[in-house]
This record gives C-alpha cells, sequence and structure tokens, in this order.
C-alpha cells in the first residue's frame, strides 16, 4: 500500500519523530511510504522518503500573512498546488495527517483535493486542539469555549500563530470546519483521552475517534550512561530535569526558576531546550542548555537525572513523559491536558503547586538514591 504522511516537520521534535517512527513501523510490513514535510532540515535515514512542500520562502511569506492577519493555514498556495500535484503522481491509498499548522500548507486546497479522492484511506492524529479552534492550539489557561459553537473574539491572538494584525478567528473558524468536515472515509486519532473527549464536543464530531497513545523509540530512549554529571559539575547533586522544544511560561518556565528557589542545595535544577537569551536570564541555581536534535545526547541527560518534572500548563499527551521514564527516571506532572495519562497517579501534582512538586521531588529522589 502507499502511504502519504504530512507533518510539519519529518524526523525531528516530537511530531516528527512520530511521523518518522511511523514510516518505519509502515515499512516494515512492506508498506511503500512517503513524508510530506514543510521545514526544517531531515535526518539522513528519512531524505530518500521526505518530500518538501514549497521552501524557507513560502515559510516566510506564510507567516507574515499570518501575522498581519491572522489567516493561518490559508496562505503558500502556490506551494500547496505544486505539491498536489506530485501526490496526484504519487496517488496515495492511505493519507495519513498530522500537524497542518506550521505555515506550510493551504488547507483549504489540501481538503478540497482529499475530497476528490472519495476512495482513498484518511487518517489524522490530532497531536493539539487547532483543527477546530479559530486560531489557538490550546485554550486550557484562558478557559475559553468558544471552539464549541463557534470563536467570534480571540482571547489568544498573540499566542502560536501568533497574529498583532486583525483578529479573524471567527472566519478561520468556519472555513475551517467547511474544510475538515464532510471526508468520506476519515478517522481522528488523538494521543490522548483528554483530547479525544474535546474533539467530540468540536464541529469534527461526526468522525469516529480512536485514542493511541503516542509511542517512543526505546532503542534510543532507554538507560545511557555517560558523563553528563561530571562534564557540567553535579555529581554531587540530585537532578531534577526540565526538557522542552520551547520554553515559556506555560511550558513551566517560571515554575522551574520558583522550583530552583524552594530546593535546597542538595539539587540542581537543569533545563535543556533554552534559547541563548532565555540561558543568559537564568539564575545562577538552573543549568540552562539549548536545545538538542540528538536523540542520545537527549537519553543521556534523562539517564542522568534523578526526576524529570513536567510543569506544563497545557499539553495533550508529552512524549517527554515517555522518554524519561524509559530512559528509567521518574516523572511528575501538573494535573492538566493528557499529561497525567502516562504518569503513575501519585506522581500528579495540581497545576502550580510548588509545594506539592517539591514534596514529591523529596520523596521521588529520597527513594532512588536509598536503592542505588
Amino acid at each position: 500500500m502507499r502511504v502519504l504522511q504530512i507533518n510539519s516537520v519529518c524526523g525531528y521534535g516530537s511530531t516528527g519523530r512520530i511521523a518518522a517512527e511511523l514510516a518505519d513501523a509502515l515499512a516494515s510490513e512492506g508498506h511503500e511510504c512517503r513524508i510530506a514535510y514543510g521545514r526544517g532540515d531531515v535526518p539522513e535515514k528519512y531524505r530518500d522518503i521526505a518530500v518538501r512542500i514549497g521552501a524557507d520562502w513560502d515559510v516566510r511569506v506564510h507567516g507574515v500573512m499570518t501575522r498581519l492577519f491572522d489567516t493561518h493555514g490559508f496562505h503558500s498556495k502556490a506551494a500547496t498546488a505544486r505539491f498536489l500535484r506530485w501526490a496526484d503522481e504519487y496517488d496515495p491509498e492511505l493519507l495519513w495527517l498530522h500537524n497542518l499548522h506550521g505555515y506550510y500548507i493551504d488547507v483549504e486546497m489540501l481538503f478540497a483535493w482529499i475530497k476528490r479522492r472519495p476512495d482513498m484511506q484518511v487518517r489524522w492524529t490530532l497531536h493539539d486542539c487547532w483543527a477546530f479552534t479559530g486560531h489557538c492550539t490550546h485554550f486550557t489557561v484562558a478557559k475559553c469555549e468558544q471552539w464549541k459553537t463557534g470563536c467570534t473574539r480571540c482571547v489568544e491572538q498573540r499566542r502560536y500563530p501568533a497574529s498583532y494584525g486583525r483578529d479573524n478567528c471567527a472566519e478561520n473558524y468556519a472555513r475551517k470546519r467547511a474544510a475538515f468536515t464532510g471526508v468520506k472515509h476519515m478517522c481522528l486519532i488523538t494521543p490522548s483521552q483528554w483530547l479525544a473527549d474535546l474533539v467530540r464536543q468540536s464541529f469534527l464530531k461526526e468522525y469516529p475517534v480512536e485514542v493511541r497513545h503516542n509511542t517512543i523509540d526505546r532503542s534510543v530512549f532507554r538507560p545511557t550512561p555517560s558523563d553528563f554529571r561530571e562534564r557540567h559539575g553535579l555529581t554531587e547533586k540530585r537532578i531534577v530535569l526540565g526538557v522542552a522544544g520551547v520554553w515559556d511560561r506555560r511550558k513551566g518556565l517560571d515554575d522551574f526558576i520558583r522550583l530552583s528557589e524552594l530546593l535546597d542545595e542538595r539539587y540542581a535544577v537543569v533545563l535543556i531546550g533554552l534559547t541563548e537569551k532565555q540561558i543568559a536570564r537564568l539564575p545562577k541555581s538552573v543549568l540552562g542548555l539549548p536545545r538538542t536534535n540528538s536523540v542520545r545526547e537527549l537519553a543521556e541527560a534523562y539517564t542522568a537525572a534523578d526526576v524529570f518534572v513536567n510543569p506544563t500548563y497545557e499539553d495533550n499527551y508529552p512524549t517527554t513523559n515517555l522518554e524519561a521514564q524509559a530512559c528509567g527516571t521518574p516523572v511528575v506532572t501538573y494535573r492538566t491536558g493528557g499529561s497525567p495519562e502516562s504518569v503513575p497517579p501519585e506522581n500528579v501534582v495540581p497545576v502550580g503547586d510548588a509545594a506539592a512538586l517539591v514534596r514529591r521531588i523529596d520523596e521521588m529522589t529520597a527513594v532512588r538514591k536509598d536503592s542505588e
């Protein structure tokens, strides 16, 4: 069977690795697979099956139009047309969608093409809520429920995909609903029960929804000894680790700063995935490291840590939780979104409760030290 996946990135980042691992699984079953992607580099292993949609210029223009007019997902028309001509020649029997946001494809053109192919099977893995809102990817912190009936005034306009011009969420909502509904043979897949419950309340409720928890490559994410502690002068410390592709307040950056103030001198807070500016602003009690696309380096850091903390305020089913645990490191997280679904119940604490985080970290690291 010929399979075509579409995602914003290929082979790196959480969704990029998910698409790549799915391609590996399909290939092992004898299927032919291609991954169409929008931006970024591609690991050498996947370059033979990767097909780029557009170029850097298309992404930049799409981004500018989004900033000005809040019309994310409705640009890159020339790039989309070229890609769909290629897709017609490839003639997939199964189309597997992932993140369609990311400044690289026109979703109306894509779904018009899908509807012209009524015999093609379609799967769409939703990694966030963007498919059924007028703008945002998440709305938990904002406590917004407009998406259930129709977005009218966006309270998250300046969040990704940020717009600093007009608020176009009402029109976006209507255009998405028209484009995304009425597809034959489409099944939606969510990595968490939390997101599945939301989908069933949205305009996508006409489709069957399957919950398939994200998986990781356990040949990579496994206990991986290294000199991580020695390199960073942490041999005598209990390491509290955080990892994110993009750090901001909603990912818990401020909570980690607070945590570093509450933990005593036995601990060292280590954050991976920060920008240079963020690293420069960190207090001395926090070790900041830049983002890495090396999964081995991540596995080494997870293994070296005593506890992985995920104080996220909005998330679907974060693979970082899975990666840390696969490397033998326990995880504590906030009770939000789908994050608790991958963590033992005793390691889930109320959102924003720094004192509860400290207590659980103390308990978890004491147990680990006693067992060594």
